[in-house]
């Protein structure tokens, strides 16, 4: 029996290397965009590029972000609509890419993601996730119509945002078993070319970790040719699956309750170690995942994530409750199996 069709979008122009940033309006023209762009950004990336990005427009305008919120998505619609705007460019990390991305949606024009650092697959993916109190929101938005990632300038972004981009590509590992379970238990629409290509992604960074170290351009270049795989994988999806499964939920949990949460990345990595030891048990791939985890820096345990165990074992007991979508969590890990998960994998 043939699936009805969908529609797949997908970045018309991906451009990864050193010093691309300064072809960025070369990368527009090709798309054919009519009109001047706005640029949205934040404080940070501005100081540090803005400036090179505005040269390659003709009266380009500029609102500058201190916070993501749906105000703030609000604030870059109506600055759109008061420069007649015609596209967005987004130049930051997560923060900037993920408003322009929601402001584009309700405006209907596309926007070019240029992003200044490997923190997430939120830069090529056709999803924004948006904090509002103490809860996060994952809204569907159209991808961008080109990526233009400088590594010159993502290699000398903090390297807890490299690491932690890392951490979110490794953790694909288990979104897509949670997927394929999914699939089997509750008849849960899967493709097979996304969930290969998002298995795929997480396997070039675990054999490459080695290889990603602070400082090295080329780590950035790995980084951000996963994080365009795995955002590709998304689109073809048509939803977060491919990438975000019970330790996307664990994450999230953690950011509702933890004193001080942690990076995103850092925390779906961790996460990821405990969700494939309820997956595979103790002789599963747990270890390979900690494994790299640890080759390039990230967190592998509640401490060096800055929480303390008995937040993780709240988290891990209740991150079913985030949202409806099955996962190897089902309805919930009662607290004598959490632990013994946590403190087996040494999370706690």
């Amino acid at each position: 029996m043939f699936e009805k069709s969908t529609w797949i979008k997908l970045p018309r122009n991906v451009l990864v290397g050193h010093g691309v940033l300064d072809d960025v309006g070369t990368a527009v023209a090709e798309l054919s965009l009519a009109g001047t762009p706005l640029l949205v950004t934040s404080p940070t990336p501005n100081d540090l590029a803005g400036d090179r990005l505005r040269a390659q427009f003709d009266g380009v305008e500029t609102v500058t972000v201190d916070s993501a919120s749906f105000g703030a998505v609000a604030e870059i619609v109506e600055a759109a609509e008061a420069a007649g705007a015609t596209f967005l460019v987004a130049l930051g990390g997560g923060k900037p890419i993920d408003l322009a991305k929601m402001a584009a949606d309700e405006l209907g024009v596309g926007f070019v993601s240029v992003p200044t650092a490997a923190s997430h697959d939120g830069i090529v993916s056709g999803r924004s996730s948006i904090p509002e109190g103490d809860t996060r929101h994952s809204v569907a938005a159209d991808p961008p119509l080109a990526v233009i990632a400088d590594t010159e300038i993502m290699a000398n972004a903090p390297w807890e945002l490299t690491t932690a981009g890392c951490a979110d590509i490794i953790s694909n590992y288990t979104a897509v078993k949670d997927w394929r379970l999914a699939r089997r238990l509750k008849n849960v629409e899967y493709s097979e070319y996304a969930g290969a290509l998002s298995e795929m992604t997480a396997e070039m960074l675990v054999d490459s970790a080695d290889s990603i170290k602070q400082g090295l351009e080329e780590s950035s270049w790995i980084v951000s040719k996963a994080l365009v795989s795995s955002g590709v994988a998304m689109s073809i999806a048509g939803s977060s699956r491919p990438a975000s499964g019970a330790e996307h939920l664990f994450s999230h949990q953690l950011d509702r309750i933890a004193e001080s949460p942690g990076l995103h990345g850092h925390q779906v990595g961790v996460g990821s170690i405990l969700t494939e030891f309820l997956h595979t048990g103790e002789n599963g791939q747990w270890r390979a995942i900690r494994d790299a985890l640890e080759a390039i820096g990230a967190p592998t345990t509640a401490t060096e994530l800055g929480i303390d165990d008995e937040t993780v074992i709240e988290a891990l007991t209740t991150a079913h409750t985030i949202r409806d979508r099955y996962t190897i969590l089902g309805d919930g890990v009662n607290e004598d199996a959490a632990v013994e998960v946590a403190t087996f994998t040494g999370v706690i």
